[in-house]
């Protein structure tokens, strides 16, 4: 399936049905189809041709998330660059993915204006919702650029869009994704999650990440896709009361501050069938309160741009066992391998491990990207024994169930012994003043690699570095304890809301 044919399912169920809505403004599934029509038309007018790259550079909104399924209908590969990125990295990305035309809005025309010298294959330049911005010559309005007629293309099986992984360990690599990878995520979203009637589905989350791709399934049946313009909690809680919302997803970051948030037990969140969270690990301690406090509609998925979303899941139900108590034991549990999904965990030259044995997980499935653009050899190593790669470790146990232990580059080695970052991250979030926390390993002349926790605690809390040492000793044992605890006022974070390790451990190297 193209993009496109997911919003024209959901057209004919229903072309009157509400498919997009903001501010009070709703757009009918009738109302986007056709202007998806007639962006399709300007683009192929334009000089767009099947398989070339076409970008978005937009913050959340109903205008730019129309343009993928115009892109989409002119058989053009989707390219989101986040408007968070430094104008270095969204250079980089629009030079390697060979990008020739760009949305923008007019917000970011001064970004546009500083990168776009460099970019001469970039050759029209779209401003969605203004006029043509006096720094970036040669732009186009929207109302001049979307003169065109409706047009259709027949579907193929092609690369739908390429997603950049960022630039944190060197240049980017940009993910192709096929229709198929897309198919398949959307039937596992299906198979594995709650929908009875028509979804309302909440977008907090950037659209140009995980919170853009739920978005296919609900299009396929028929749902409305409210989209929130900007992050902000109480906001999120009004909009799940008002619209009735039976889906969204969070960060584990975002959930905390539910959680934290004085209006989270007098809403209503009676109409809610699923929240997803996801994108890093979450605490099992915050976990067991929002299936309390928010209700037993927690639905777990783990993924990475390369197999997106939906390598394994954990549906609400799975948090309970059949008594309806809450199933502790699977709580810091990525669920079980996803139904259209083959997951193994992988040692040395290729060995396939026993259950319950810690390795690397790999996958083989047709959620799988189709390669990195213009980068075989990175593919190549992705993707060596004949499965992909994640870089995570792991293990299943013996109910089948997926536990993620740590990304292979965070793993401590402390005095001979592997140290897994998010075991003692999940100690830590049980401590009643930690709102959140990361762990990274440190040069250390006695151990190799000593354990370093960064706190960030709870408004108005204290404690003592010895004291959560303490804390943490007692649950996994003093190999496991950091021994070197810090506080800050908050953590570094990327544009999707994930700690950056990478950036915490510079400071402290720095500082040492």
């Amino acid at each position: 399936m193209r993009l496109v044919d997911y919003l024209d399912k959901g057209a004919s169920l229903g072309p009157d049905a509400p498919c997009l809505t903001t501010d009070g403004e709703t757009w009918s599934y009738a109302e986007v189809q056709e202007l998806s029509g007639r962006i399709a038309a300007a683009l192929v007018e334009g000089g767009v041709r099947p398989g070339d790259k076409v970008a978005i550079l937009s913050a959340n909104d109903p205008l730019a998330f129309t343009c993928v399924f115009g892109i989409s209908r002119a058989a053009a590969v989707w390219c989101p660059i986040n408007p968070r990125n430094e104008a270095a990295e969204n250079q980089e990305l629009l030079e390697l993915f060979e990008c020739v035309t760009l949305f923008f809005q007019e917000r970011f025309a001064p970004l546009v204006q500083q990168i776009r010298g460099d970019l001469p294959q970039l050759t029209t330049l779209v401003c969605l919702d203004g006029p043509p911005p006096e720094g970036v010559p040669g732009a186009l309005s929207w109302e001049d650029f979307v003169a065109g007629h409706v047009i259709d293309i027949p579907p193929v099986d092609d690369v739908a869009m390429i997603v950049g992984t960022g630039g944190t360990t060197g240049r980017p690599k940009g993910v192709m994704l096929t229709g198929t990878n897309l198919e398949t995520m959307t039937a596992i979203t299906l198979m594995s999650y709650p929908f009875e009637g028509r979804p309302v589905y909440l977008a907090l989350a950037p659209l140009t990440h995980a919170a853009g791709v739920l978005c296919f399934p609900v299009l396929a049946l028929g749902g409305e896709v409210v989209v929130m313009r900007s992050p902000d909690v109480g906001g999120f809680l009004e909009l799940v009361e008002r619209h009735h919302v039976t889906h969204t997803f969070l960060p584990p970051t975002l959930i905390y501050m539910v959680l934290a948030h004085e209006a989270l037990d007098t809403t209503d969140l009676s109409s809610l069938q699923c929240f997803w969270y996801g994108a890093a690990p979450m605490s099992a301690t915050r976990l067991e309160e929002a299936l309390v406090r928010i209700g037993p509609v927690m639905g777990q998925l783990f993924g990475q741009t390369e197999a997106p979303m939906m390598i394994s899941t954990l549906p609400p139900r799975d948090h309970f066992r059949p008594d309806g108590s809450i199933a502790h034991e699977r709580l810091s549990s990525a669920g079980r391998p996803a139904p259209l999904v083959t997951v193994s965990i992988m040692g040395e030259e290729g060995a396939l491990l026993a259950r319950g044995e810690r390795g690397e997980i790999v996958v083989r499935s047709s959620l799988v990207m189709a390669g990195y653009h213009r980068n075989p050899e990175a593919t190549a190593e992705a993707s060596a024994y004949g499965w992909h790669h994640t870089g995570d470790i792991g293990y299943l146990d013996d109910d089948g169930f997926l536990h993620i232990v740590d990304r292979a580059k965070d793993m401590v080695i402390t005095g001979g012994f592997n140290v897994y970052s998010t075991e003692v991250e999940q100690a830590l979030m049980a401590h009643p003043d930690v709102q959140d926390c990361a762990v990274i390993g440190l040069p250390d002349e006695k151990w190799g690699e000593r354990v370093v926790a960064v706190l960030q605690l709870r408004p108005g809390a204290r404690v003592e570095p010895a004291e959560v040492t303490a804390f943490v000793k007692e649950r996994i044992g003093s190999v496991k304890a950091p021994k070197q605890v810090e506080v800050w006022p908050d953590l570094p974070r990327s544009k999707v809301g994930k700690v950056l390790k990478s950036d915490i451990r510079a400071s402290l190297s720095a500082s040492a």
